[in-house]
């Protein structure tokens, strides 16, 4: 209950403040705030004198983190130009997995300095909040934040600071101030549970909606975050000692954190959709795998270490594809006036169900042993594979303002599509090899203004 606190807090009303409050502070402001809720309580964490106080100081810190992980992907979403716009967003999770990395450091740095260990080892965590806190300040703010307040001059000096060019500046404002009075238009007069509503109601948006709600959930099927949360717990059952568990989770930090870089380029030129198709099943292999290390004897001198290089696998296959695209899709996906509670939504699903994780795992492992718990989340890779194939569009080298283009097609005619044109051509291309094989596009689209509207015409 303890380490699933701030996935609690989140999952259950952190990150549905977000809208509420970027609206009134912005981006730079709410940042500044769940700063504040990352330092604090996370210090007074060394001072608790028993596990309710611990329990309210971690339900403090999932107030920040739901703030947190809701608006840095939304602004820099806002901020970075379409082409290099994944990279810039996944920057988040390759920090995440660099904080994820520091932590177990800690772990490892002060597990012999007596009683008082866990105390530092929780509390070391405030130390790279803190620059947070004062470098905020010295970044501009959303200019369609700023646009969206009225605030067209701060909004067109804000872009100048994030273009090249005045010229580069004044285009992407004219193009996103369009689409503003657009959406405008037709969602004038919403309160914040109508734009909540809106998610599940119009057709535009719930199909966006149902797109983050898959990779977001798929990232808790794959089961990364048990490896997070429990991953000296699994290597302490295959035989491990203290000091053999934390390193072997030093190396899993280790590994989450530089096979991240290579999304920097691969998520805007390879694509998010297809960076998940490939890694899941490579995921699933290595559970599979890991799970069958649990059947050679204890006596066996290879069957960690082999536990340990296939988790160490599938660290590496999950830190470019699942671990960058759920947020990256998410802050994306929604237009202007509903990105806010759109990713409230999907950041508020994701820690949901890892806090579901979180609680129901201790029971797995003692229920259906530890070979079972890995060939269970084997099994979920591969659910999570097939959501993403039927649910998820490609977004990448597109505009924020031309996803309405892309989440114009119909779920059942998209998902028809995947079955009967793409696989097939991907089957043809790249397992026999036929270079000549052609694929035919989904759609042609065409829009037009008309009546304040975009009207598209398929093809």
């Amino acid at each position: 209950m303890v380490n699933s606190a701030p996935s609690i807090t989140v999952g259950a009303v952190s990150a549905m403040l977000t809208d509420p409050i970027n609206y009134y502070i912005g981006r730079r402001g709410t940042i500044f705030v769940t700063g504040l809720f990352c330092v604090f309580p996370v210090l007074c964490q060394a001072f608790t004198r028993n596990w309710w106080e611990l329990f309210i100081c971690r339900i403090l810190l999932g107030v920040g983190m739901g703030m947190k992980i809701t608006t840095i992907p939304i602004m820099t979403a806002e901020t970075a130009p379409a082409s290099i716009r994944g990279a810039l967003v996944m920057s988040f999770q390759l920090w995440v997995a660099f904080g994820i990395f520091f932590g177990f450091c800690s772990n490892l740095m002060f597990y012999q300095i007596g009683r008082i260990a866990w105390r530092v080892q929780l509390a070391a965590a405030f130390v790279p909040a803190v620059p947070l806190l004062f470098l905020i300040w010295f970044v501009p703010e959303s200019p369609r934040w700023l646009m969206k307040k009225m605030r067209y001059p701060q909004a067109f000096a804000s872009f100048c600071r994030l273009r090249k060019s005045e010229i580069q500046a004044a285009r992407d404002m004219f193009y996103a101030h369009c689409q503003l009075e657009e959406e405008r238009e037709a969602f004038k007069g919403t309160t914040y549970f109508s734009r909540f509503k809106d998610l599940f109601v119009q057709p535009r948006l719930r199909r966006a909606n149902l797109a983050s709600w898959v990779v977001m959930i798929s990232q808790q099927l794959c089961g990364i975050n048990i490896m997070s949360f429990y991953s000296s717990t699994i290597f302490a059952e295959a035989g491990y000692d203290t000091r053999q568990c934390l390193l072997a989770s030093f190396g899993f930090g280790l590994v989450n954190t530089v096979f991240a870089f290579p999304a920097i380029w691969t998520i805007d030129t390879f694509g998010r959709r297809n960076l998940l198709l490939t890694t899941f099943p490579c995921m699933a292999l290595m559970l599979f795998w890991a799970g069958s290390m649990f059947f050679m004897e204890e006596s066996n001198s290879v069957r960690v270490p082999i536990l340990a290089l296939a988790i160490y696998l599938f660290t590496a296959f999950y830190s470019p594809g699942m671990g960058p695209v759920p947020f990256v899709y998410a802050a994306e996906a929604q237009p202007l006036t509903h990105r806010e509670i759109g990713m409230s939504w999907a950041v508020q699903q994701n820690n949901m169900w890892a806090a579901v994780l979180g609680l129901t795992f201790p029971s797995m492992l003692v229920a259906m042993k530890p070979w079972g718990a890995f060939y269970f989340y084997a099994g979920t890779n591969l659910l999570a594979w097939i959501l993403i194939f039927f649910f998820t569009p490609e977004t990448a080298q597109r505009t924020l303002e031309e996803l309405d283009y892309v989440f114009a097609v119909p779920v059942p005619v998209f998902a028809k599509y995947q079955a009967t044109k793409w696989l097939p051509w991907v089957i043809k291309r790249y397992i026999f090899f036929r270079k000549g094989a052609r694929l035919e596009p989904l759609y042609k689209l065409e829009g037009v203004a008309t009546e304040g509207t975009m009207v598209e015409r398929f093809h």
